[in-house]
């Protein structure tokens, strides 16, 4: 059974903060709220929590795995950030964006996507993400955490799924249920490949009619 623990949502606790983050360092799993959807997350160097994402969801070691970094300048130490990526980047962060990028060798082989050798990386716009981001030290997994769908390909927002639905149907999964009071969205993030010389636009998610304008003379034809 998960333990649960209970933040602010807009002023984490220092103290309970800590305590997830002794428990991420010691290779737990935890369900917790992002700015987009509830995700599934661990430290990324903790291979065997990973793993133990990778069970939860029914992913294959192919499938790659976003994590979450709490600045454009962390991005750098796990992404080869082209100069063109980097200033629309800078445009587009923190917020619900995943960039798709060549990955660096701090970037573990089991989250890449093993024949591009890329990552899928986020800033997050959310405080208690941010919080357990700055604790940890390390990015952290994240991947949508939805009840009956096993695979990021087959993702369909579950409208009717309320935060109580998903703790219920993860909490024998998992280690830590992190709640911060408020219900989830149910909208997951815009995923963006800049491994090229253009944008490639992979999915539109939160926030697209803000985030499309500032594509304009970037998007591959």
């Amino acid at each position: 059974m998960a333990q649960v623990y209970t933040v602010h949502p807009d002023s984490p606790q220092p103290r309970v903060v800590a305590q997830i983050r002794d428990a991420l360092q010691s290779g737990a799993v935890m369900l917790y709220p992002t700015d987009t959807v509830y995700a599934i997350g661990c430290d990324l160097n903790s291979k065997s929590a990973v793993q133990k994402v990778r069970q939860i969801k029914q992913l294959a070691n192919d499938k790659p795995l976003t994590f979450l970094c709490p600045s454009l300048s962390d991005i750098a130490k796990y992404a080869h950030v082209s100069d063109p990526a980097y200033r629309l980047m800078r445009r587009l962060v923190p917020g619900a964006v995943t960039f798709i990028l060549p990955a660096t060798k701090l970037v573990p082989k089991l989250v890449q996507n093993p024949k591009r050798k890329t990552t899928g990386i986020r800033v997050p716009d959310h405080a208690v993400a941010q919080a357990l981001l700055e604790a940890l030290g390390n990015p952290i997994i994240s991947t949508s955490a939805t009840v009956g769908v096993s695979s990021e390909d087959e993702y369909v927002p579950v409208s009717s799924t309320s935060r109580a639905e998903l703790f219920d149907a993860f909490e024998k999964l998992v280690d830590i249920i992190v709640d911060n009071g408020q219900e989830p969205s149910h909208e997951v993030s815009t995923v963006l490949d800049l491994g090229e010389e253009s944008v490639k636009i992979l999915r539109q998610g939160l926030g697209w009619d803000e985030i499309a304008p500032l594509l304009e003379g970037a998007i591959a034809q």
